[in-house]
């Protein structure tokens, strides 16, 4: 049975011949009217079409084809056969487009030719080929505004499908629409995370009860409720089953089969229809159900080689199971399936064989690897060889995910059982490179028997630490990572010197919840392998080397080596990347010895060198050290607009989860009493003690202690600051000291202020920074006889001064204008507690400006109470953007550093600039560079 409104749910792949009106659907067709509407005026969306199989996702993609005729539109469909080629959907997309790439800044383009095979050159980077898909996207859409259309995304290739997520996650204004239609089914959108999610339900009753009714006539009521019962609304599923059933069945003369077929059972309703064709019919559909579906010439020269004729096919074009239209393509998706997984094992074979046969080897040895595989049956070590060849070619252009399936399957066909562990080994590591790691540590259980080498055995100790890192157990990795160095022994040095750094590392994050050892023990293993004297430090040696003599030797001796290390990161020509983002060490030794200005260099450095390589994993971290600057300088506006673009890229890599360890501090400052508790209270209970890692502890507890600080709260404040005194962690274990002297003098223990005085003078001594030497003054005035006070709190302003760290510069005015006052020294108080309570005011560090305000009105000043006026209410990305601007960077230049597209900066400075009533970068540059009160007199 047919008709219109049949073809209108159930049509070929993105077929929009038929013109018939969609049925129901108000609230889809809402939002899909929108999103195109949003793009045709040259701004940008995506969507996300969630739904089971059958429900018109593939209908609704149609319509907003149909919607969209007067824009562009490219579009790509996922299938299965494919999901192992890395950017193979990807490629199919922008195929059409591939002669703007020239147009790309040279990194992106790279990028984009790597993964799509069309260069040499290293592994593609996933999220650098997202910003060149965004790019080139971006300026096909400056032609003339452009849909992209995906359908199936489930079956998607990984890499092609973060990319889109990725792209899809970027697009602000810039005339480009995604729209993605998913199954609904475990893991299905897991990548598609952070997009804007349609979930499409089944049809309303009346609409079901119509399109039944357009389809199969009149029908007995019990048959039109049991029908929508059951099928809960499905569209496909109503069609075919009133197409099968009789229509006595369908009038309600006779009982209906049960169970009616839904969900899985329509595979097996397809595979009855397929059965009950030819037998050459059925082989030329399994041929077309792992065929390529943009070839048709080479699934019409595969069935030639088994002897089926073109006219094979037509009883199944007759059936509807196939459509000539655009090559060759299943009515459903569902069909594909069923044909496939109901085939026998030995017709698949011989269809694989076939195919291998046809592809040229020249053009396509990836896919003609797969089919070879797929075609033999027990070992075979030259397919093998092959697979392990194409595992190679996946790598280099960043198919990861890819490259993992190849070694399975090379491993599977492996005769030797040495070599077969070590390709199930290589395959875990892909695996897990490619966002796995359950996968990647069920196939390192298994090779982990085979492995007889030392080497072997320690890369499956390495691999077994990473696996643990990703899921951020980190407790056990530096038992794991000693015993890997272990293994290979004096064999290979600076192997043995990397794995000991991600064991400290490792060992310095989980601190005294390391297991299996101790950090101390970590430190001095380290310490007994030095690196020879002929060999070149790198950076990870340093850094290695510094913390090794900070944590088990001391504070001093540790000095020149954190000093060393500090000024590799800023001048060393070998930035690399490697283990822990080299920011967070580098922000541990600069945090320790106090230095803001080697600070600044350093993360502004990798700032640019991460971006420059698409290193987004390390960038996160370099931007919330960046946030941290910021912060320090009392610029919150700024230290948010960090803070946004790291949990941007955290949600484009999957660890969104843990961004709230790291706002906490921010929180503090800007004295939001109890959202910081509440993130407290989630990062402990949630994160930090179940995971284990001290080092967040400590984060927190620090951020705690300036919060309570700033309410006046000494005695809470102290027993945060003991904490962290305590453990003394390099960074916060210096930070620390300043205020448990003031939490401890306040709180009236003066013995624990005086044990923090007393590593304060060490420590600031040994490092000599302004800020060092600011702080040292300031905690000395708070101990001080009256006699010495003011000349302490003097030097402390003066120390201060010199440095970019306004936050602690207000707190010296603050803490002198309190002394003043209750000296009875009214006028020199307000003198300072003005400049205080317009240091934090101008910040928006309200705790701090409020405690100030108070005092101002104890010495008998009226202070207005200010509310923060920083960044004209600007956004995180529309500060960022402004901030570059006014620096001088081009809009280009400012979309490769935010990841962004050109025409998204330009949406944005015309956003800044309405804001703050300005007509030209020369003016955004002097408003934003106002500075506040120096204060450093």
């Amino acid at each position: 049975m047919g008709g219109s409104l049949v073809s209108a749910y159930v049509p070929g792949r993105f077929d929009t011949s038929d013109s018939a009106p969609l049925l129901g659907r108000r609230e889809e067709r809402l939002a899909l009217d929108r999103l195109v509407e949003t793009v045709g005026e040259g701004l940008s969306g995506a969507l996300v079409l969630v739904g089971e199989a059958g429900i018109g996702k593939t209908r609704l993609l149609e319509y907003a084809a149909d919607a969209a005729a007067e824009l562009q539109i490219a579009r790509v469909a996922g299938v299965e056969s494919e999901t192992r080629l890395g950017f193979a959907a990807l490629h199919r997309l922008l195929l059409p487009f591939l002669d703007r790439v020239d147009r790309l800044p040279a990194p992106q383009r790279d990028a984009l030719g790597s993964a799509f095979g069309l260069v040499a050159g290293p592994p593609a980077d996933r999220f650098l080929v997202g910003l060149a898909t965004l790019t080139l996207l971006a300026d096909v859409a400056g032609v003339r505004p452009l849909m992209c259309l995906v359908d199936d995304a489930q079956w998607l290739d990984r890499e092609s499908l973060e990319v889109l997520a990725f792209a899809g996650r970027r697009l602000h204004a810039d005339g480009v629409g995604l729209l993605l239609a998913v199954r609904d089914e475990p893991g299905g959108a897991l990548a598609l995370g952070g997009l804007p999610t349609f979930h499409v339900a089944g049809l309303a009753e009346t609409d079901a009860r119509g399109l039944l009714t357009a389809v199969a006539g009149r029908l007995g009521p019990q048959v039109v409720e049991r029908i929508i019962t059951e099928t809960r609304g499905n569209p496909l599923a109503m069609v075919e089953l009133a197409d099968e059933l009789s229509g006595e069945q369908l009038a309600g003369g006779s009982l209906l089969p049960g169970p009616l077929p839904v969900g899985r059972r329509m595979e097996e309703h397809f595979l009855r229809q397929v059965r009950a064709m030819p037998a050459e019919t059925q082989l030329l559909l399994l041929v077309a159900s792992v065929a390529p579906p943009d070839d048709p010439a080479l699934l019409w020269r595969a069935t030639a080689l088994l002897g089926l004729s073109p006219e094979a096919a037509d009883v199944a074009v007759s059936e509807g199971i196939l459509s000539l239209q655009n090559g060759l393509a299943f009515r459903h998706p569902l069909i594909r399936s069923a044909v496939y997984t109901g085939a026998r094992a030995a017709d698949r074979r011989r269809v694989h064989e076939a195919l291998a046969a046809v592809i040229d080897p020249g053009r396509d040895p990836d896919r003609r690897a797969w089919h070879l595989a797929s075609a033999t049956v027990g070992i075979d070590e030259d397919v093998a060889a092959e697979l392990e060849r194409a595992s190679e070619r996946a790598r280099s252009h960043g198919g990861y995910s890819a490259q993992g399936a190849f070694l399975l399957r090379a491993a599977e066909l492996t005769p030797d059982p040495e070599r077969r562990a070590g390709r199930l080994l290589a395959s875990a590591g892909a695996h897990l490179v490619a966002g796995d790691p359950l996968v990647a540590q069920s196939l390192l259980e298994r090779a982990v028997p085979g492995l007889n080498a030392p080497e072997m055995r320690a890369g499956a100790q390495q691999l077994r630490a990473a696996i643990e890192m990703f899921f951020a157990r980190v407790t056990a990795v530096p038992s794991i990572l000693l015993e890997a160095a272990a293994t290979i022994g004096p064999l290979d040095e600076r192997t043995v010197r990397g794995m000991l750094f991600q064991a400290l590392e490792a060992a310095m994050v989980a601190r005294r919840y390391t297991v299996g050892t101790t950090l101390v023990e970590v430190a001095r293993t380290a310490l007994k392998a030095p690196l020879a004297p002929s060999a070149r430090a790198t950076i990870p040696d340093l850094l290695l080397d510094a913390f090794a003599t900070r944590i088990a030797v001391g504070y001093l001796p540790a000095v020149p080596l954190m000093r060393a290390a500090i000024t590799a990161l800023r001048t060393d020509p070998d930035l690399v990347e490697a283990g822990m983002p080299l920011a967070v060490l580098g922000w541990m030794a600069m945090a320790d010895l106090w230095d803001d200005e080697g600070l600044r260099a350093v993360i502004e450095r990798l700032d640019t060198f991460d971006r420059d390589q698409g290193a987004l994993h390390a960038l996160r971290f370099t931007l919330l050290d960046l946030a941290s600057v910021e912060l320090l300088a009392g610029r919150f506006g700024n230290a948010e607009a960090h803070h946004a673009e790291a949990t941007e890229i955290a949600t484009a890599v999957g660890m969104a989860a843990d961004q709230l360890i790291y706002q906490v501090e921010l929180l503090a400052w800007q004295g939001r009493e109890a959202e910081t508790r509440a993130a407290v209270d989630t990062v402990m209970n949630e994160w930090a003690e179940q995971r284990g890692t001290a080092s967040t502890i400590n984060h927190v507890l620090f951020s705690l202690t300036v919060l309570e600080l700033s309410l006046g709260r000494y005695h809470e404040a102290l027993a945060c600051a003991l904490r962290v005194y305590d453990d003394d962690e390099p960074g916060t274990g210096s930070l620390i000291l300043a205020n448990l002297v003031e939490a401890g003098v306040r709180a009236g223990d003066r013995a624990a202020a005086s044990a923090a005085l007393a590593r304060l003078s060490e420590r600031a001594w040994a490092s000599g920074t302004s800020w060092a030497l600011g702080m040292l003054a300031r905690s000395r005035a708070l101990m001080a006889d009256d006699d010495h006070v003011e000349a302490l709190y003097d030097e402390s302003v003066e120390h201060l001064g010199r440095t970019t760290v306004a936050t602690e510069l207000a707190r010296s005015h603050l803490l002198y204008g309190e002394w003043l006052r209750r000296r009875g020294r009214r006028s020199d108080a307000r003198d300072r507690l003005r400049i205080a309570h317009d240091l934090f005011a101008t910040m928006g560090a309200t705790a701090f400006a409020e405690r100030a305000r108070t005092e101002l009105l104890a010495t008998g000043e009226r202070a207005r109470k200010r509310t923060e006026q920083t960044d004209h209410h600007l956004t995180p990305q529309e500060t960022q953007v402004a901030g570059l601007a006014a620096g001088g960077a081009t809009n280009a230049e400012i979309a490769t550093r935010l990841f962004i597209t050109a025409s998204t900066v330009e949406y944005h400075l015309n956003k800044v600039f309405r804001k703050l009533d300005i007509t030209s970068r020369r003016q955004l540059a002097r408003t934003l560079h106002g500075e506040p009160p120096s204060g450093n007199t």
